[in-house]
Formats: C-alpha cells, structure tokens, sequence
C-alpha cells in the first residue's frame, strides 16, 4: 500500500468512529506498526486534519476535512458521476441540480488527469424522466426538515379532495417519477406520506415539533418494520 493511499484509508477508517479509537486499534486494521501509525496521524495533522488525541489516549477525527487529491476506484468514478447525474436531472430541485454540477466540478478540480477524464466521459447516463408538475419548491421542505419545523401544507388526495394539514416533515424520498415526504401528521395522529405535486400550498411554521427529527425516522422506521412483518 503507497503512502498516499494508506494515509487516505486512514481518514476513512477514522471518520467511521465517532468516538477516540487506539492508536493500537487502528494499527492492527490498518495492518502497520504503531510507529507507522503515529507518524501518518502527525502528517495528517499537517494537511491539516483536525485529529484530537495523543498516544495512549486514542484519536478521534473531527468532520470538515477532506484529504487531497482525491483517489477513487474506476467503479467509484462511475457511481459518483451517475449519482450526481441523477441528481441534476431526477430531483426536480433547481438548488440541488445546481448543487450537483458544482460537486463534480470541484471533484474534477483535485483528481489525477486519467481519473478526471474518466468522470467528465463517463459511459453511464441518467435519462429523462417525465414527473408532474410541483407547485411546491423543495426548498421550502428542506428548510422545515433542517431547521425540525412544523409545516402547514393544503393537500389534495387522489380524488382532488382538499384537506389542510398540520405535519412534522422529516424525509424527502425521491422516487422514479414523484417525490414523497414522510411526515408525522397532527390531523390522523400517525405517519403519512405525502406526493409532492398534490402539494397546492405549504408554509414553514415557527412552532418546531416536539420531537428530534432522528426519532421521528426511527419511529417510523419502526412501524414500516412491522407493517413488513405482518
């Protein structure tokens, strides 16, 4: 294993840990020395990775650091270009498509001159798809799920029929042509799924919902658990 690539197996072996690991612990996954291992933390630290510990004490990665030039297989090439592409085009989001093109120019920027042209000539293309028409933007669905507010939304089930609801939104899924947010609704007293483009209005709400957007998930994570299981 170079350098290079042992330095960047590294930093992927220690964003996995949320909490400090051994500098003994992260040795014997890396199959080096301690010494080897202590020495690649000191030149990560010079790139400029945010690494807390010292020996004997374990080592935790802060977030925020990437480590360059970037190295990806050819296959992860080819899935990075695809997964932007699709977002470009699918996700019926300006801000994210616009998002998108950025990632991979700034991607392309700090790759190896093969590599590059591999991502910018990918043989894999994400086609065209027709979607309905939204009247909502997703933006203002992401800002309630980010900032965990309630949102209030007028919604028209399959028979056109107008209910005003009251939901805690806390996932956009996007599927091949609609998206759908999950949300806990106050009316039903139970998670509903929501088409976007039957979605004629929706308003932030100031009031946040009472419960963390990572326990609504895992509540309904459960209960699609058990409506598998029965």
């Amino acid at each position: 294993m170079s350098r290079t690539t042992r330095l960047f197996v590294l930093m992927q072996t220690l964003r996995r840990h949320r909490y400090p690991v051994s500098g003994q612990a992260l040795a014997e996954e890396l199959g080096v020395s301690l010494r080897t291992l202590y020495r690649d933390i000191a030149e990560l630290k010079v790139l400029g990775a945010d690494i807390e510990g010292e020996p004997g004490m374990g080592y935790v990665l802060k977030p925020g650091f990437l480590l360059p030039p970037l190295m990806f297989s050819n296959s992860e090439i080819e899935a990075l270009a695809l997964g932007l592409d699709w977002v470009a085009r699918r996700s019926g989001d300006d801000r994210l498509a616009v998002s998108a093109s950025e990632v991979l120019t700034k991607v392309a920027a700090v790759l190896p001159g093969e590599l590059r042209h591999q991502l910018e000539d990918s043989a894999m293309l994400v086609a065209p798809a027709a979607k309905p028409p939204q009247t909502i933007e997703l933006s203002v669905l992401h800002r309630a799920i980010r900032e965990e507010r309630k949102l209030t939304i007028i919604y028209r089930d399959a028979e056109k029929r107008a209910t005003t609801r009251t939901i805690w939104p806390f996932i956009i899924a996007f599927f091949e042509s609609v998206c759908i947010v999950a949300a806990w609704c106050e009316l039903r007293q139970s998670f509903r799924h929501f088409r976007v483009d039957r979605m004629t209005h929706a308003t932030v709400l100031e009031q946040r919902y009472p419960r963390r957007r990572q326990a609504l998930h895992a509540a309904w994570r459960k209960t699609l658990h058990t409506a598998d299981k029965n």
